[in-house]
């Protein structure tokens, strides 16, 4: 099992958990350098967003949207005191009902990606299923940033023109 499902799973009360121990993938997965043919395809870690503005399961919305307010470019990741993705609150959650926590209005366990991913592959996966951003999380569920459609697909097009 992930970290993040553990961590989830535990803020549910959940006590006797079992946690996936990262290997030789993980390595490219954490976004750390690496050699060969891959070393030169554009990735998810070189678009995400690393300073994004996170939330925890126990945030009044209300709380967010004024947090959001100085960042309003994207989702607002749920995350526990170790950055561990639990959940992410969309931007109609962030700006309806301010009297709702965090864990009432995000979506659990949303779609997230590693830094390695090509951007090729993200943007065709963004686009079919309608995504605006790219959750990227290390391998152990740590939010590594956000990476949006239109900064990937801009990235991509740079790459393609060079």
């Amino acid at each position: 099992m992930s970290s993040r499902a553990a961590w989830r799973l535990e803020s549910l009360g959940f006590t006797s958990i079992f946690v996936y121990h990262p290997g030789k993938l993980d390595w490219v997965s954490a976004g750390l350098p690496v050699e060969g043919a891959a070393a030169g395809i554009p990735n998810l870690g070189t678009v995400a967003r690393r300073d994004v503005v996170t939330c925890r399961l126990s945030d009044q919305i209300s709380a967010v949207r004024a947090r959001m307010a100085s960042d309003p470019t994207g989702p607002c990741p749920v995350v526990n005191h170790h950055r561990i993705v639990l959940g992410l609150l969309r931007s109609d959650a962030i700006n309806a009902n301010g009297a709702k926590t965090a864990e009432e209005a995000m979506i659990s366990g949303p779609v997230t990606f590693r830094p390695n991913v090509a951007l090729e592959e993200i943007d065709r996966y963004l686009t079919d299923h309608k995504i605006g951003h790219a959750v990227v999380t290390t391998p152990e569920g740590e939010l590594f940033g956000l990476a949006s459609a239109d900064d990937i697909h801009r990235r991509l097009s740079e790459s393609k023109a060079s």
